[in-house]
């Protein structure tokens, strides 16, 4: 059985759930036989930190004395606007040491004020994309999904994209049975694929202020196979099409259409991940009604047809038909 340590660095203003998520991971996944994660965390001193939302987490030891882990692990939180100088300098020495190095949501901050992400691809959370972008020009910030992998280095987008992170390095190490197993238990999906964007169109679009069309929305995501036209979609609300459809855009920021597209496309994305069925019934589920106009969206959304995104990101046999 080979034994992977883990080490979690620790500060203060830490995101909580950036440490705790990822760790039950690992932790749930060294339940099952030959599966071993060493997990450690260490702040600079040694000293508890207090977290953002006022907990107190207490390390194993400090940095100083820490070996090198085989995963180096780099939480985020408020704490990682202004660090201490000396954890980045900690960051740069042994930032390249590990054989895995990770950061979760604003974690990569910190990497990246270590020289850690130079010419590496990766992510954050969404709020602070932006932010790394600027002041890190030499390192290429993808906005769109919750966790990106350029050789050694993973890095993820906030809180529970910490988890599908996590859940994704355990696969890899021990293979997908016991990661959706871990996940099962957590109650979480086994992997989310890494390119899945941050925003899904109920987080990309805004909550409708007026009930009438708060309904439509809950509406569109449950019955993606229904008529979701803006004439039908307006009849539900009791409006007229011309006036729903601009008051839906005004309330939500995104059209009718574009939030139906978003709807079906996640939902297809999500049976082609997660289940067996043939590419022609998750079609019509969905509403696309063919297989053809299925890929066309797939080709225009994500640059790949449904066959070949489900071979990318499902290990699970699948019926063609």
């Amino acid at each position: 059985m080979k034994q992977r340590s883990v080490l979690v660095v620790l500060f203060d203003g830490i995101q909580s759930l950036d440490v705790t998520g990822p760790m039950e991971v690992f932790a749930g996944a060294s339940r099952f036989p030959r599966v071993s994660y060493d997990l450690r965390t260490a702040s600079l001193d040694g000293a508890p930190v207090r977290s953002s939302c006022g907990l107190a987490l207490v390390p194993d030891g400090s940095l100083a004395e820490a070996a090198t882990p085989h995963t180096l692990l780099v939480p985020g939180g408020q704490g990682t606007r202004d660090p201490a100088p000396a954890l980045v300098d900690w960051l740069r020495v042994h930032g390249p040491r590990p054989e895995r190095l990770v950061s979760v949501c604003s974690g990569a901050l910190l990497l990246a004020a270590a020289g850690q992400l130079d010419g590496h691809r990766v992510t954050t959370h969404w709020n602070v994309c932006d932010h790394l972008a600027r002041t890190y020009p030499a390192v290429e910030v993808d906005p769109e999904p919750i966790f990106v992998r350029d050789g050694r280095l993973a890095t993820s987008a906030g809180v529970t994209a910490g988890i599908d992170l996590a859940l994704a390095l355990v696969e890899e190490d021990h293979g997908r049975e016991v990661a959706l197993t871990v996940a099962r238990h957590l109650v979480v999906f086994l992997r989310r694929p890494g390119n899945q964007s941050q925003f899904s169109a109920q987080l990309t679009a805004q909550t409708a202020r007026r009930e009438p069309l708060r309904e439509v929305q809950h509406w569109i995501t449950e019955h993606p196979a229904e008529d979701l036209s803006v004439e039908s979609l307006a009849a539900r609300a009791r409006l007229s099409p011309r006036h729903f459809a601009r008051a839906f855009q005004t309330e939500t920021g995104m059209t009718p259409g574009r939030y139906v597209d978003r709807v079906r496309l996640e939902q297809a994305r999500r049976l082609l991940e997660d289940t067996t069925d043939g590419v022609t019934g998750i079609a019509r589920t969905c509403g696309y009604g063919t297989p053809e106009a299925m890929r066309r969206a797939f080709l225009k959304a994500v640059g790949t047809g449904p066959a070949e995104y489900r071979r990318r990101f499902s290990s699970r046999p699948a019926h063609q038909k």
